[in-house]
């Protein structure tokens, strides 16, 4: 069962697409290979959202060229979402997206970004330099992490978003719960301050309530998910299994619903 549309995984901060390692894991090679047309985005594993969101577009629009259509669906990851966001508001392609899904955007912000931005100012600074050069190496073009931690500031107020477009797009959102740090070791340490600053659900990284956009789904999967473990990093098989069922059942869901 195909989608109308081509989709698009657009990937969050830090994981980015490389030769021997993808940002989405297997999820984009099982997809296509249920029939689906899956592409997994190019963008800067540390580029600000304004950056990620033209490097967004001009993928799109290359898409779009190679299988004649006018839209695409997109598919977004932590950071991914906001970047989409931004394109489809301020870069002229709300007439090109059929769909926006959130997995685990912060769109309210995260507090342990603003918590690092609180660091003593020397610590921030050597941070700074070493992973921009790093993800210099990895292939980013435009690495900024101060800026982009910036930008991953929590939100204070709770005010409902004015989107401008969610009458011509279909967005909806997914958050999942790490429930222990026992149950991922990657997440297990940030999961601890997470709930301690967030004083809310978590996968690790973003709370319940930040994940929280236009038309709220719940936790994309019922067990105990990290915010990498929804992206098929480093993830045991038995949850495995339920990540992928989850993408293939999501892409199912867009292609009944005509997109």
């Amino acid at each position: 069962m195909k989608t109308k549309y081509p989709i698009l995984l657009v990937h969050g901060v830090m994981i980015k697409d490389l030769k021997h390692f993808k940002a989405f894991g297997k999820i984009e090679k099982i997809l296509n290979e249920s029939g689906f047309i899956v592409y997994s985005s190019k963008t800067d594993g540390f580029g600000t959202i304004e950056n990620n969101a033209s490097m967004l577009k001009e993928q799109i629009m290359e898409i779009m060229r190679t299988h004649n259509t006018d839209k695409v669906n997109l598919i977004c990851h932590s950071k991914g979402g906001l970047d989409s966001k931004y394109m489809i508001k301020n870069l002229d392609m709300e007439d090109h997206i059929a769909s926006l899904t959130t997995l685990c955007t912060p769109h309210k912000g995260s507090k342990i970004a603003t918590k690092l931005l609180s660091l003593p100012k020397f610590i921030v600074k050597i941070l700074e330099f070493w992973l921009n050069l790093i993800y210099k190496i990895f292939g980013d073009k435009n690495p900024d992490c101060l800026k982009v931690a910036n930008q991953l500031k929590s939100v204070e107020t709770v005010e409902k978003e004015t989107l401008g477009f969610s009458d011509k797009i279909y967005c909806q959102s997914f958050s999942s719960e790490l429930k222990k740090s026992t149950d991922d070791f990657v997440m297990g340490i940030p999961l601890i301050f997470s709930k301690y600053y967030e004083k809310d659900i978590s996968d690790g990284v973003v709370s319940t309530e930040s994940s929280k956009f236009e038309n709220y789904r719940g936790e994309a999967i019922n067990d105990s998910i990290s915010h990498t473990e929804i992206v098929d990093f480093l993830v045991r098989k038995e949850k495995r299994e339920k990540v992928h069922a989850f993408y293939i059942k999501l892409c199912e869901e867009l292609s009944e619903m005509g997109y």
